[in-house]
């Protein structure tokens, strides 16, 4: 059907998301719905899969592995950083969130889990991977304009869905 929701269309959704245990991690409960266009890499991909085929008002619950989500932790993205490295006056302490920076410039968080005097211990997995997500999803509005530039909501006019 025509209505139901593609890969490059763009959409919102109300959601809550939870853990296995049911404690809420995230919800868009109290904030305007969240836009993305579907297939373009904006969101994991067990959510992008998700709401293919729903229409607006649809609501549904859906169960995303780790694979599909936020990985499987990694033991090599814990990192030891020199402690000559880091800024004299820059005190660390376990559990501390640090910003760090790869080499294109992107930040993404770390967290301090040892300190000695020659290292800090940083583990830089995302705070979700490992964890099976479950999403409760309704479908709020459809065919909204993108918000991606060059992106015209349409497959065939990029490689980006």
């Amino acid at each position: 059907m025509a209505d139901e929701i593609q890969r490059g269309d763009t959409i919102s959704v109300n959601y809550t998301g939870t853990f296995e245990s049911g404690e809420v991690f995230d919800s868009s409960e109290g904030n305007p719905p969240l836009k993305f266009t579907v297939g373009a890499g904006q969101l994991i991909k067990g959510f992008d899969d998700a709401v293919v085929g729903m229409k607006k008002g649809d609501k549904k619950s859906v169960t995303i592995s780790p694979e599909n989500a936020y990985g499987e932790r990694r033991d090599d993205h814990v990192v030891d950083f020199p402690r000559a490295n880091i800024p004299e006056d820059m005190e660390m302490t376990v559990d501390m969130v640090v910003q760090l920076s790869d080499e294109s410039g992107r930040a993404f968080p770390a967290v301090v889990t040892e300190v000695t005097d020659d290292t800090v211990k940083m583990d830089v997995n995302h705070p979700l991977a490992g964890k099976t997500l479950i999403f409760d999803i309704e479908i709020a509005e459809t065919g909204l304009e993108s918000d991606i530039p060059g992106c015209g909501g349409s497959c065939s006019s990029c490689n980006m869905c």
